[in-house]
């Protein structure tokens, strides 16, 4: 089975053989920019109490901290939106060997983005998702943890080169974005486990989420 690296190095290998040169190298810049600038000082840790959120997911109904940890600790993944194809694999493969594993820690799974719940229930329709996908209206709940960061102009322009304008998916018609992140928060809103990744094509690996569920189990 592939590890979300290897999937998303496909992606890139794909994207570099049809792309315009001139895009594949705005993109490769951005991501070496802010893979230099790493994780923004200030941004959530381990040991950090989450703030409540309500946030409106997919179909209109509102998602709290308190309900998604009543039973057990909360997987939270930010990502982009539905438009990155780095943030798909990653929330396919969660979907398909994440999801079967968290009923043996009584987790929950819940993918927060900055679009808007009728683009979460599009990016939940396309990828089959049945875990809860909430919308984080101006990113304001990854902006407290401090995991946001402003895409380049060049960035932008690229992509709406290729046909994509990230702000048509917001509701605050923004363009700060989350790093991709996954927490994972116990009962007392605690982060437990933080993974930040500053370069846009990282991800979290099922394992790396699987052993520190196990770690915070014993």
């Amino acid at each position: 089975m592939q590890t979300i690296a290897e999937q998303v190095n496909e992606v890139k290998a794909a994207a570099a053989s049809r792309l315009p040169a001139e895009v594949v190298a705005v993109f490769a810049s951005d991501q070496a920019a802010l893979a230099a600038a790493g994780v923004p000082a200030g941004a959530v840790s381990v040991g950090d109490t989450l703030p409540p959120f309500s946030l409106s997911d997919a179909t209109g109904q509102i998602r709290t901290l308190e309900e998604l940890t009543a039973d057990g600790p909360a997987v939270i993944v930010f990502y982009r939106g539905g438009w990155c194809p780095y943030c798909n694999v990653a929330l396919r493969t969660y979907q398909r060997e994440l999801l079967p594993e968290l009923g043996a820690y009584s987790a929950r799974l819940v993918a927060i983005s900055p679009e808007t719940p009728d683009a979460s229930l599009s990016t939940q329709e396309k990828a089959e998702l049945v875990y809860t996908v909430p919308s984080d209206t101006a990113a304001e709940l990854a902006k407290s943890l401090g995991i946001t960061f402003e895409p380049s102009e060049d960035g932008l322009a690229a992509q709406r080169n290729l046909g994509v304008d990230i702000r048509t998916t917001r509701a605050d018609n923004g363009t700060p974005l989350p790093m991709p992140t996954v927490l994972i928060v116990d009962r007392d809103r605690i982060a437990r486990f933080v993974d930040i990744h500053p370069d846009y094509t990282g991800r979290t690996e099922v394992n790396d989420i699987l052993t520190a569920l196990q770690t915070l189990a014993t």
